[in-house]
């Protein structure tokens, strides 16, 4: 088993196609406009700088295995609730249970503590043990199945 780097999406943008596919794949049910054709736009974009929004890849070798990102929003209706987020935290299935994830999510929060961001939010209707076990805590209910965590 080779090392897991993480890097930018800016240093290898011919990820994008297959991010956006991963993520439309896993997320695009959550939002009526939100097609492939603007998942992939969104990526492009992180793509073009390491600076908020920006998008982490975990990779071994030259195998894209997940990535993590850091936006200002995301969802429409949480954008009064921060304004730093980690987001679309995604590793392939067969690479799962392996820390990938756990990697992604701290080389993020040390991101952006670089940048001077004091406080990320997360919004995680599912994953909740998993933040949680990062030292992530809740801070405030959406709904009585979702919540908000500050980390």
């Amino acid at each position: 088993m080779n090392a897991v780097d993480v890097r930018f999406l800016a240093e290898l943008p011919g990820h994008v196609p297959t991010l956006a596919a991963w993520r439309h794949a896993q997320w695009g049910h959550l939002y009526d406009d939100w097609t492939l054709d603007v998942a992939t736009a969104e990526l492009r974009d992180h793509a073009t700088r390491r600076a908020i929004p920006t998008t982490l890849l975990a990779l071994e070798g030259e195998t894209l295995l997940g990535s993590v990102s850091l936006v200002e929003e995301d969802a429409p209706e949480l954008r009064d609730q921060g304004d730093a987020w980690l987001a679309s935290l995604y590793v392939v299935p067969e690479a799962r249970g392996r820390g990938l994830g756990q990697q992604l999510v701290r080389a993020l929060v040390a991101f952006a503590a670089a940048q001077g961001i004091a406080r990320l939010w997360l919004f995680t209707p599912e994953h909740a043990a998993f933040y949680a076990r990062l030292c992530w805590w809740p801070c405030s209910r959406t709904t009585p199945h979702s919540c908000l965590w500050t980390s």
